[in-house]
């Protein structure tokens, strides 16, 4: 039994302190608020959490009069992953169209808008962005939330990134650590593996996440993958080999020499949760070096927050976890909640320049189009849109809408949509769907709208037996547009976030629309 040398009500304290916790509901249950006058020092926000910007920044005004230093983290990347606009699609695009265009100046500014409208809301820590090197087209969880398959490139994004964000007083993440671009799994279901050596991950892998401690990211989120070259046993977020031997080491020992908050991905992803259940996973997370767990993506109760930090007293307790380690990572938590609180919210949001443009410009700038726009003859009447819809990604979600249907229904009235997924072509066969679509076109246009294309072989199969049938049709890439262009034209967007339909959808038609107020105009 290891004799304690705080009191045990210190030794809880800081056990809540390291949790990051989500909740159900857009205002915040009492438990919430019970857990922060004890020691619970940052809350989660999900797209389950948000109504509107007003009722956000009434929620974190309601926990800030709680605990004045609480950290608000979401997940915020832009593009597709939105929880601040996860019902009407995002105002930004993501990674992927940023590094297509590679302005850092765009890729800043874009960055420090979205900074804006979150401190705006009270929200002081992002967790993002990718610092991914989307090196494998085939991953099924990265693609269009990476910068791009380049490491310099992912390198001086992930900077102008950081930079832009926390120069509106929100604290970035960089993630996810030490690089989850060099697989074919999805975390969120089962443990990745990345049989890279240490001299790839050292050329490719790390590159970006140098450039973020570099460029003074606040937080790293680790990855749940292995990395036999690291550490054969143990996923990243459970292995001090990774988080303190690579992470935090000095450089002149070969590490990154980062001193801020190391993150956990969330604890409860079945890469960890699977393997070693949440309890234990939290506790060698905070062991092997992590400072903060996250948690709630799909467990948002006060049951969770309870057996959590119980399990990290009786670990300190029973010895397998330091007293000081998990004094040390209470402290950083404390720390960064310090910095967020001098830095941030409504007040740095309203020392800072409106910049509505911003996210449509960069999602016009990231549009290629094949053949050559100049070439393209619009339609003249309303278009039918057939959307071939893969099943969404845990970390995307299922409730953000994607497409150019509402745009070109605006633009083009009386414009009709229709949508299949695998389960369509696996029942009826791709020529039944093909002919179902050209039955509901009739003489109309169709615009085929994709996403990885490449990935989905149903999807391939219907792409190439509606363009035998008509040519003309359009097609509209908004993955990773890793297969060859095909369609009259062919439109990548680089990602599906509302404004990358938006883009697409004013080639379609060749009409230019303006910036309005509203989600774009900030708020």
């Amino acid at each position: 039994m290891t004799t304690l040398a705080r009191e045990p009500a210190t030794l809880t304290r800081d056990a809540l302190t390291v949790l990051q916790p989500g909740f159900t509901g857009t205002s915040a249950p009492d438990w919430l608020l019970r857990r922060l006058g004890e020691g619970l020092a940052c809350v989660g926000l999900f797209g389950r959490n948000i109504a509107s910007p007003e009722q956000l920044a009434a929620l974190t005004a309601r926990l800030r009069a709680e605990r004045d230093d609480v950290l608000v983290a979401i997940d915020e990347e832009g593009g597709d992953v939105t929880r601040l606009e996860v019902r009407g699609g995002s105002s930004f695009p993501g990674n992927l169209a940023l590094g297509v265009v590679d302005d850092t100046g765009l890729t800043h500014a874009v960055a420090r808008e979205l900074g804006r409208r979150l401190a705006a809301c009270g929200v002081n820590l992002n967790w993002a962005p990718s610092a991914d090197v989307n090196s494998n087209p085939d991953n099924p969880v990265i693609g269009v939330r990476s910068f791009g398959a380049s490491p310099p490139l992912v390198a001086r994004h992930t900077a102008a990134w950081i930079e832009g964000l926390q120069g509106a007083g929100v604290a970035a993440c960089a993630k996810h650590f030490p690089g989850h671009g060099d697989t074919a799994v999805d975390s969120h279901h089962a443990l990745p593996r990345i049989d890279a050596g240490p001299d790839t991950l050292a050329v490719r892998e790390l590159v970006p996440f140098r450039a973020a401690v570099a460029a003074g990211t606040k937080a790293v989120m680790s990855a749940h993958i292995l990395l036999p070259a690291l550490d054969p046993a143990r996923p990243a977020t459970l292995s001090r080999a990774a988080l303190h031997g690579l992470l935090r080491a000095p450089a002149d020992e070969g590490g990154l020499g980062f001193d801020g908050l190391i993150v956990t991905d969330g604890i409860e992803m079945r890469a960890v949760a699977d393997a070693y259940g949440i309890e234990r996973g939290s506790v060698l997370a905070i062991a092997a070096g992590a400072d903060a767990i996250c948690v709630g993506g799909g467990l948002a109760d006060e049951d969770t927050v309870l057996r959590l930090r119980d399990a990290l007293v009786a670990a300190v307790t029973d010895g397998r976890l330091a007293e000081e380690r998990l004094a040390e990572a209470a402290a950083r938590v404390r720390a960064l909640g310090e910095w967020a609180k001098s830095a941030g919210g409504p007040d740095a949001a309203r020392r800072i320049a409106p910049a509505p443009e911003a996210g449509l410009t960069a999602a016009r700038r990231a549009l290629r189009i094949t053949p050559a726009e100049d070439a393209y003859v619009p339609p003249t009447g309303p278009v039918l849109v057939a959307a071939l819809t893969p099943v969404a990604g845990i970390a995307v979600g299922d409730e953000t809408p994607w497409g150019v249907a509402a745009e070109l229904i605006r633009l083009l009235p009386g414009t009709t949509t229709t949508a299949y997924g695998p389960e369509d072509v696996a029942g009826r066969g791709a020529a039944a769907v093909v002919a179902q679509m050209l039955d509901a076109a009739a003489d109309r246009r169709i615009v085929a709208v994709v996403r990885d294309v490449h990935r989905h072989g149903w999807m391939a199969g219907v792409l190439d037996t509606l363009l035998a049938a008509r040519p003309d049709t359009v097609v509209v890439e908004m993955g990773v547009p890793q297969a060859p262009p095909r369609g009259a034209p062919h439109i990548a967007t680089h990602g599906a976030a509302r404004v990358c339909g938006r883009a697409a959808a004013e080639v379609i038609t060749g009409v230019t629309t303006r910036v309005t107020t509203g989600n774009e105009a900030g708020h």
